[in-house]
């Protein structure tokens, strides 16, 4: 059996209902070509580095899945789906051959949806930056110890004389 994996791209706002429609349909095509599903994973939200149908953001799947050693009418059955069935949903897929004795472990980058919100201070001290830091508290320091100077009123008294 030949190990394959797709890459799919899809738009940013895709629904669960759709993410389930668009697993079974996978799902039952590769199924019915007498391959297995290994893994339906949702990798998450991430930026694009340039706007694929006017999106900025993405959300990735993969699919893992054997198949007999003549996948061939298999693949160009997927094609026709991504191109046809699914092309409002998904914006791009890529299918790739894996190797059958390489280990099925990966590293994923963390996508949007799973980075935490942090404050500059934990960026920078994470990050080796802590120079960074002890300069922004010096110039605090610094300017509270300067002293504002104090407003000076000046009055000034106009003589109006009465002539007539």
């Amino acid at each position: 059996m030949l190990r394959y994996e797709i890459l799919m791209l899809s738009v940013p706002e895709i629904t669960g209902d759709e993410v389930k429609q668009l697993e079974d349909r996978l799902e039952e095509t590769i199924e019915k070509f007498k391959g297995v599903v290994i893994s339906f994973e949702r990798w998450g939200k991430f930026r694009l580095a340039y706007p694929i149908n006017k999106n900025d953001y993405g959300v990735y799947f993969l699919i893992r899945f054997e198949s007999e050693v003549n996948a061939g009418p298999l693949l160009d059955e997927l094609k026709a789906i991504f191109a046809v069935k699914l092309n409002d949903i998904v914006m791009r897929h890529m299918v790739s051959k894996l190797d059958p004795e390489a280990s099925l472990a990966y590293q994923r980058p963390q996508s949007l949806e799973d980075t935490p919100a942090r404050d500059v201070d934990s960026f920078l001290r994470e990050n080796k930056m802590e120079g960074l830091l002890s300069l922004d508290n010096k110039k605090k320091s610094e300017s509270a110890k300067v002293e504002k100077p104090e407003e000076v009123v000046v009055e000034e008294k106009v003589e109006v004389s009465a002539e007539a």
